[in-house]
Order: C-alpha cells, then sequence, then structure tokens
C-alpha cells in the first residue's frame, strides 16, 4: 500500500504551527533560564522572517499587509512535535 500523501494545506499548517509553538516556547525557556548563559543564547537568538509592508492603494480603500516570523532553535522542534502529534491524531 503506498503512504497517503499530505495536502500541501497540511503541510503549511504544521510548519506554521510548529514555528508559533517552539518561538514561544524558546521565549518562556529564555524567561526561566538566567542571562548570561550559553544554553539561555542558543534558545533565545533568533531570525526574523518577514514578508511586507505591502501597499495595496484602491481608489476607496487602501490595504497593508505584512507578516513575520521569529524563528529560533525550538521552532525546529515544536516543527517535529507539531508533526507528530498531526500524525498520530490524523
Amino acid at each position: 500500500m503506498a503512504p497517503r500523501r499530505r495536502p500541501v494545506a497540511v503541510v503549511a499548517l504544521i510548519l506554521f504551527l510548529g514555528i508559533v509553538v517552539g518561538t514561544v516556547l524558546g521565549e518562556v525557556i529564555g524567561i526561566i533560564l538566567p542571562e548570561g548563559k550559553i544554553i539561555r543564547d542558543v534558545f533565545v537568538n533568533s531570525t526574523d522572517l518577514y514578508v511586507g509592508p505591502l501597499n495595496l492603494d484602491l481608489v476607496v480603500f487602501s490595504f497593508t499587509f505584512g507578516f513575520s516570523l521569529k524563528v529560533n532553535l525550538m521552532s525546529a522542534i515544536g516543527i517535529v512535535l507539531v508533526s507528530l502529534l498531526l500524525r498520530w491524531y490524523w
């Protein structure tokens, strides 16, 4: 039996939720650990990924779109955890 293929939306959901959960966990760990420790720096240091701002100006109204993600080591761990949870659940 061939393995079941996941829709692209599910993969995007896994990546997004994993990054969000991992970043939150990394920030919580950063608050708990004392400053000046190398292990804290590993969890707290992050890279910002952003898109925008994109302006769409229509005559009647205008939109401004922007998106930003803060990615750290825990984000990768969060992606693994969320994918395991979704695999177990789905």
